[in-house]
This record gives C-alpha cells, sequence and structure tokens, in this order.
C-alpha cells in the first residue's frame, strides 16, 4: 500500500491526488536510493575540493557544478560518465576523482 508523501495518509490504487491533503501524487517520480560509503566519502572529498578553491573564484565555475553533478547521480543511483569521473579527479578532488572511478555502481 502507498501512502501519501506529504501528510502519510494511505492512497487508493493508482491514485494521481490525495483524498486528504489534495497534493498530485506522481508514481513515476525518482525515488532517492542509500548511499554506499565510497560515494559519501567521494562527496566530502568534493565538498572539500570546492571549499579549498574557493579562493581562487574562477575555479568553482566548474567545481561546484561537476559537484552538484555527482551528487544528484549518487541520489538517485544514475550513471556516472568517465568523462565526469575524470573531470573530478583533475578539476575538483583528486582523492575523491580517485573512489569515483573506484565506484562500480
Amino acid at each position: 500500500m502507498n501512502y501519501c508523501p506529504n501528510c502519510g495518509q494511505p492512497l487508493e490504487e493508482n491514485a494521481s491526488f490525495c483524498s486528504e491533503c489534495g497534493i498530485p501524487i506522481n508514481a513515476g517520480a525518482p525515488v532517492p536510493a542509500k548511499k554506499t560509503t565510497i560515494q559519501i566519502v567521494a562527496e566530502v572529498f568534493m565538498v572539500l575540493g570546492c571549499i579549498a578553491t574557493g579562493w581562487l573564484l574562477i575555479p568553482l565555475a566548474w567545481t561546484i557544478p561537476m559537484t552538484v553533478a555527482v551528487f544528484k547521480r549518487h541520489k538517485y543511483q544514475r550513471h556516472i560518465g568517465g568523462g565526469l569521473k575524470v573531470c573530478s579527479l583533475l578539476f575538483v578532488n583528486l582523492i575523491a576523482g580517485i573512489l569515483l572511478l573506484c565506484d562500480n555502481n
């Protein structure tokens, strides 16, 4: 049985709206998955890499978007391409890039 993500009330099968609070229910919406330890450690090092380059300002133009992209892909267990992994290794943080390359998910 499904429950409303807003109010927690039980939902009827194939309901498009909650009968209690009225919010729309998206059955096809991606569900966040549990992260592995290697993914969490890689994310921590990517954030540290962004903080370390923060005083330069210009590198933040590519370190922050790469970090956000990795966070989103980990959240929904989507594939991270080799290019993003290598760019993270070269431009954001060496340790985070190595961990991303070692991660098989």
